[in-house]
């Protein structure tokens, strides 16, 4: 169980389907972001465009 992961083996979990699938892209964009400045610049960007997005 991932609840049950000791330390220093890290783990993610997010939804399954497309919601999933874009929250699993934001989270392993943000991992990458933590050394590549394109990276971060575009993930505060998208961040940002979700925030102030009116929900469909």
């Amino acid at each position: 169980s991932m609840a049950q992961m000791p330390a220093g083996i890290p783990v993610a979990t997010v939804a399954i389907g497309e919601a999933g699938a874009r929250n699993a892209a934001h989270l392993a964009t943000g991992i990458l972001a933590l050394n590549d400045e394109v990276a971060r610049e575009k993930l505060i960007k998208r961040r940002e465009e979700n925030r102030t997005k009116k929900p469909a």
